[in-house]
């Protein structure tokens, strides 16, 4: 099995929809650290898995510099972004999402 990762950084805000009180129902932002792990048994045609430059064009275009909740439709959650990063991505088993010190979630397929 060949695995891979991949370090992305990215300034983004976003605010969340919460059935509680919360001040991150309001718009803030973070410089945001995704990490995107792949894996598989066969090398492509290249001999990568995948190529790193795909990542970044997948994960970093879309959302650098954007307010995540008019690119996503989701609640734009650490965790439900480490999900979206895990569909999007051939080949990514697992993605973490870290939005601020201390405050990491992670996706991982069953």
């Amino acid at each position: 099995m060949y695995y891979i990762e991949k370090k992305i950084e990215i300034s983004a805000c976003h605010r969340l929809e919460l059935d509680y009180e919360s001040k991150c129902t309001r718009l803030h932002g973070h410089n945001w650290t995704i990490m995107v792990y792949c894996c598989s048994q066969e090398l492509d045609h290249n001999g990568m898995v995948i190529d790193f430059s795909e990542i970044k064009r997948l994960v970093k275009q879309p959302l650098d510099h954007q307010n995540l909740n008019e690119v996503l439709p989701f609640n734009p959650t650490a965790e439900n972004l480490a999900r979206w990063v895990v569909e999007r991505v051939p080949h990514c088993y697992k993605a973490t999402v870290q939005e601020s010190e201390g405050n990491i979630a992670t996706y991982e397929k069953d």
